[in-house]
């Protein structure tokens, strides 16, 4: 690729978020560049003492209809379009009195964030770019003759080449911000569609377009062989994307992932009620825990398995305090991640260099909504989030013994757990904590045996005479087909289950819970998860 130098001789700067602005134009007049610009970014360019040539004197008309018709007009596009070597054009812009525009500088209506504060429908709508879009997309078009910026974060590529080539700009760069404006265009119009799907209750468009923005480029992804980077959806939801690392290595794909699944989890616990603990490793659940300190939720936890724990992912539903971090950096963590942490706390996770701290300002709720997007060979996978949680579920005690109180409340925590752990899921608790969990085999009895196996080597690392699955309840995600995997948890100690019914063989499960005197709930919700 040649250089292809085009110098800049008039730009057109066209913002909503002014940072940087007025620097950046400045150093455009030093280049001896025109600035040409509409509304309050020219006010603010000219409240700065820069000289500035407002659009509607470029074109002739006023801006109007609220500013929603001010640079949709031909001595703009055609300002961007023209082909600078082609003499037909260049006949037409003679003949027309169209000047060239060789800079275009814009960044567009908030939209995104406009829906995310949650602004009502009309505010949403008169948030929508449309001149924005259509002079982007024309000058990223034109890239052989024209640079476009729309991220502020290019202003200082920009001003290098501008110093390093005399006032002009490189095809190779003039490429790049070609695509990355093509790519902003892409991402702003998936959100506006995605709204409108979401506002009309359309779970099924005709079309489904996804965007987001770069947060890292990471170095690899699940394998050293595959690339990967971390990008933000429109919208917030507190969690890895709000994160502010405070220390620690850079996060890996791996992390990432793993540590959403863990945060995910422990916002099902309200941290109003009760402390919570959340610990994966590889995108399950090896322990989890109510207590009435974080310290105790997280030792609880640990319990349940204490050698997966190792180099895994601690999750948290309150603000981290000094207790719980010296217990959690007792052996080796990936990534601590909370809504917040103490001061002391972060002095204390800070003697482990490479231990990453996440601190997210809030917690997702687990009842919104939302999308969830796989891709398959040649298309997406597009659902709604999983926004079942057990405090809306109607519980039908389907066999002779009903569950007693505490049964109950470890019911309920253990179908919280059981939604985010993958299918086929067991999971074994007892007094607010994961006592044995089984997760992503091919059949439920093989999930129910390893949970239980789990609990036998927990009880052999703490010495004790028998699993804490004595006594325990179980979850299952969805139905059981047979008996036999219930008839496993039976022997493995198990008092009471929760699983969501729905087998053509139910009255047989049901029969052989209540041959051996346990209690049984239904949820007629299931939990599968892939």
């Amino acid at each position: 690729m040649t250089s292809h130098p085009r110098r800049i001789t008039r730009a057109l700067l066209s913002v909503s978020d002014k940072t940087g602005l007025i620097e950046f134009a400045k150093a455009l007049t030093g280049h001896g560049v025109e600035l040409v610009s509409t509304g309050g970014t020219a006010k603010a360019i000219k409240d700065a003492g820069l000289k500035v040539i407002d659009v509607a004197e470029l074109t002739g008309f006023p801006e109007m209809m609220d500013g929603r018709v001010k640079t949709l007009h031909p001595k703009v596009h055609g300002g961007l379009l023209a082909i600078r070597d082609n003499k037909d054009h260049a006949g037409s812009m003679s003949e027309h009195g169209i000047k060239p525009i060789d800079l275009l500088v814009v960044n567009l209506y908030p939209f995104e964030e406009t829906v995310a504060k949650g602004a009502g429908y009309e505010d949403c709508v008169e948030n929508i770019d449309i001149g924005g879009p259509a002079m982007i997309r024309a000058a990223a078009k034109n890239h052989d003759d024209v640079a476009v910026v729309v991220d502020a974060s290019d202003y200082e590529k920009v001003l290098g080449e501008l110093t390093q080539h005399n006032g002009a700009t490189t095809l190779e760069l003039r490429r790049k911000l070609a695509a990355k404006a093509y790519a902003r265009t892409a991402a702003y119009d998936a959100a506006i569609s995605n709204w409108f799907a979401d506002t009309l209750k359309d779970d099924a468009p005709d079309y489904r377009a996804f965007g987001g923005k770069l947060i890292q480029a990471l170095r690899y992804g699940e394998n050293p062989h595959q690339s990967a980077a971390f990008y933000k959806a429109p919208g917030q939801r507190f969690g890895v994307t709000t994160a502010k690392q405070l220390q620690g290595k850079e996060l890996s794909y791996n992390n990432i992932n793993d540590t959403d699944a863990a945060y995910e989890c422990v916002a099902e616990f309200d941290p109003k009620r009760t402390a919570a603990c959340v610990i994966v490793k590889h995108a399950n659940p090896c322990g989890v825990a109510e207590g009435k300190t974080l310290l105790d939720a997280y030792k609880k936890a640990l319990a349940c398995d204490s050698t997966s724990a190792f180099g895994g992912i601690v999750a948290l539903n309150g603000t981290l305090d000094a207790d719980a971090a010296r217990a959690i950096t007792e052996i080796f963590t990936e990534v601590i991640i909370a809504p917040d942490a103490s001061d002391e706390a972060i002095k204390i996770v800070a003697g482990k260099k490479n231990l990453r701290l996440l601190l997210t300002g809030g917690l997702p709720d687990p009842k919104d909504k939302g999308l969830l997007v796989k891709s398959v060979a040649g298309g997406l996978l597009v659902q709604s989030r999983d926004n079942a949680v057990v405090d809306g579920m109607t519980l039908k005690v389907v066999t002779k013994r009903a569950p007693s109180d505490i049964e109950l409340a470890d019911l309920r925590f253990a179908f919280r757990v059981a939604k985010h752990v993958k299918s086929n899921t067991i999971v074994y608790a007892k007094d607010l904590a994961t006592v044995g969990i089984g997760a992503g085999q091919m059949s439920r009895i093989d999930s129910a045996c390893i949970a239980a196996r789990k609990a036998e080597d927990a009880a052999k690392d703490m010495k004790l005479d028998f699993p804490m699955t004595k006594g325990s309840v179980v979850a299952s995600d969805a139905f059981f087909p047979f008996a036999d995997g219930l008839l496993v948890a039976i022997e493995a100690g198990a008092t009471a289950v929760i699983q969501p019914g729905g087998s053509m063989r139910d009255n047989e499960v049901i029969e052989a819970a209540d041959k051996h005197g346990i209690a049984m709930v239904f949820t007629a919700t299931r939990h599968f998860k892939h």
